[in-house]
């Protein structure tokens, strides 16, 4: 019956099934073939599986880069990192990693990144005259900074289940992720074959001028690593931190957030959180099927 389950899983995702749905019928159907674990263990593991303190950080974290991006403050980001490296052959794809690299210690999320940054580069890169697969190719592999960069959702959820030290995971995730940005800044550096176009250079008045707008957003990171790292607050708080932070800047500092568009941004945040919230909870639902096969003991025997 494992076997058969194991085929059913690899079907379902080879025809384009969510993995998070493969996840949960090939639970309920284990299960309930089982006939000797009621179905309604599933959705217990299911819930169990999300009623955790440590999670509440994931919907959090995406609804403070939802935030950031209604208010303008990842635009005003944008705008000061064109201005550092845009005259550069390749500015943009520069840029665009370099955002990236910021915006990762907002969001936590490689998600949110990718709907918040690639929505204004991957448009402007292609009106500059970069093709479609430059475009989305540099926006799509700088995202998954959003998962090794603290504050990461990865992190913290590894940290939940796994019972370590969230603080540690982030500063082992600090230094990889930035090697990791400064790389693909090389790999866009090697492809000036390509004769990748470029901006005039921003005079430093300028320069500074953008910097201090985008001020906020910079700072963001700092904090939130900070608080978590010197332990003045868990990562579900500094989630919540960054949630306030995020509308106080729009509402009073850019003043761009209306608080009529507050249930909107909330219903897109439900959106993309339930997505892995999801995964998770099915995978937790399939850990009690494989708890009774006992994988883990097949695979120390195996090895």
């Amino acid at each position: 019956m494992g076997v058969l389950l194991v085929v059913m899983f690899i079907v379902f995702v080879a025809i384009g099934v969510p993995i998070s749905f493969a996840l949960g019928v090939v639970s309920f159907t284990g299960i309930a073939s089982l006939g000797q674990i009621p179905n309604l263990v599933v959705f217990q593991k299911m819930f169990n599986g999300l009623n955790s303190f440590t999670l509440l950080a994931v919907p959090l974290f995406i609804l403070a880069a939802n935030l950031m991006n209604e208010g303008e403050i990842t635009e005003k980001l944008i705008d000061c990192c064109n201005s550092l490296v845009g005259h550069l052959r390749g500015g943009l794809a520069y840029s665009n990693v370099l955002v990236s690299m910021i915006f990762a210690g907002i969001s936590g999320s490689s998600q949110a990144d990718t709907a918040g940054v690639g929505k204004i580069f991957i448009p402007a890169m292609e009106k500059q005259g970069y093709d479609k697969g430059t475009s989305v190719g540099v926006t799509a592999a700088s995202s998954t900074l959003g998962s090794i960069i603290p504050p990461s959702i990865t992190m913290v959820v590894y940290a939940g289940i796994a019972n370590v030290s969230t603080g540690a995971l982030f500063m082992s995730g600090l230094v990889p992720g930035i090697l990791l940005g400064l790389a693909m800044m090389v790999v866009v550096n090697y492809s000036k074959r390509k004769n990748f176009p470029k901006c005039d250079r921003v005079p430093f008045k300028e320069v500074c001028r953008r910097t201090f707008q985008s001020l906020p957003a910079l700072l963001t990171p700092i904090i939130l690593i900070g608080g978590i790292v010197s332990g003045l607050f868990t990562p579900t708080e500094s989630a919540a931190f960054a949630c306030i932070y995020a509308l106080l800047v729009g509402i009073f500092f850019y003043k761009t957030i209306k608080v009529k568009n507050l249930p909107r941004i909330l219903i897109e945040t439900m959106k993309l959180s339930s997505l892995s919230l999801f995964a998770l909870a099915t995978a937790n639902a399939l850990g009690e099927l494989l708890a009774y096969y006992q994988l883990n003991v097949v695979v120390q025997n195996f090895f």
